[in-house]
């Protein structure tokens, strides 16, 4: 098989998860044994202006009724190109958190989903959302968690004393749910407990407010180095109201800190490798297992959590079959485009 180029369109370039993915994808020596990964970055309001030359081409576009004339045009340009979609954004969270007209949301997911050879989901849980909501058949639906270098983390001591910083790492946004944690960890009487909130975004006034001045509750602003802001955690809480998947979560894991997550979506993935599943994701129960973990004694290196060490490789060689399965049905040579 001739070596492959393939292209990675993304239409948004802020810093967050699904930059953080792609500077794996493009670093990782294990998926650069085969072939080569380029990003291209194109106009989300536009239309793709010429035919892009690859061997497979990866859409790590976000979905909208604005987008599909890029998507049909994407499809048109290249009929014999393997095209993949990865969904990093729409679970069955998100639609009961935001959507109100759900079947003209489920007619755009298959409208747009349909032109791809293959969906990606990043985590189990949405996988088997997008199945069931029929947005995306079983046959065209691949599931390949989202994966970071995470060689850092495991690096880090992990964590051998009892809880007492709990760390909420994300963008302060109403999807992460920082206020339910808030509320929770306020309504615990113990001063010698101290939440450190890293992040910056739009509820960051709303937040502050909900914290009132408790010295206990820090917003310790944007974590330009994940590492540092993980090192300085004894545990991990994500209560998102929808989530596909949380790289923290893995983060979290690989670092030996305990991780509270909220019962939705990817998040579930988490609780196979060690996570702990807040049950009643609501103030109350977040106030009751925070106060569970915070009188344990957390392992020091759980078998899940050692599981982490072949996660990436598990990333590259499934993104590795998808480039190898898809180019051999476009075509038996690979040593041209298609």
């Amino acid at each position: 098989m001739g070596r492959l180029r393939v292209v990675h369109l993304v239409d948004d370039t802020t810093a967050g998860g699904v930059m953080r993915v792609l500077d794996h994808i493009l670093t990782s020596h294990a998926l650069s044994r085969d072939a080569d990964h380029e990003l291209r970055v194109v106009d989300r309001y536009g239309v793709l202006a010429d035919r892009v030359r690859a061997d497979a081409i990866v859409s790590h576009l976000a979905i909208s009724w604005r987008m599909m004339p890029l998507v049909a045009t994407l499809r048109a340009f290249h009929p014999r190109t393997p095209l993949v979609h990865v969904e990093h954004s729409y679970t069955e969270g998100f639609v009961a958190a935001n959507v109100t007209h759900t079947r003209r949301f489920g007619l755009l997911l298959r409208t747009a989903f349909r032109l791809f050879d293959r969906t990606v989901a990043v985590s189990h849980a949405q996988g088997r959302w997008l199945e069931r909501s029929g947005a995306v058949p079983t046959e065209k639906l691949k599931v390949i968690q989202s994966c970071v270098d995470l060689s850092g983390f495991r690096a880090l001591a992990p964590v051998d004393r009892p809880v007492k910083i709990l760390g909420a790492i994300g963008r302060l946004d109403r999807q992460k749910g920082f206020d339910t944690l808030i509320k929770a960890f306020r309504q615990i009487n113990r001063s010698d407990l101290a939440l450190h909130i890293y992040g910056e975004g739009a509820e960051e006034a709303h937040l502050r407010h909900l914290a009132q001045d408790d010295p206990r509750i820090r917003f310790m602003g944007f974590a330009s180095d994940p590492l540092n802001a993980m090192e300085a955690v004894d545990a991990v809480a994500m209560p998102s109201a929808w989530e596909a998947y949380g790289l923290v979560a893995i983060e979290a894991m690989a670092a030996g800190r305990p991780l509270l997550v909220n019962p939705v979506d990817g998040l579930v993935d988490h609780v196979t490798h060690g996570a702990i599943l807040v049950s009643e994701g609501s103030v109350d129960g977040w106030r009751r297992d925070i106060l569970k973990l915070a009188e344990g004694t957390p392992p020091v290196q759980s078998v899940c959590t050692r599981q982490n060490h072949a996660f990436e490789e598990v990333f590259a060689a499934s993104w590795n079959e998808v480039f190898r399965v898809l180019c051999s049905e476009c075509r038996g040579d690979l040593t041209t485009h298609c």
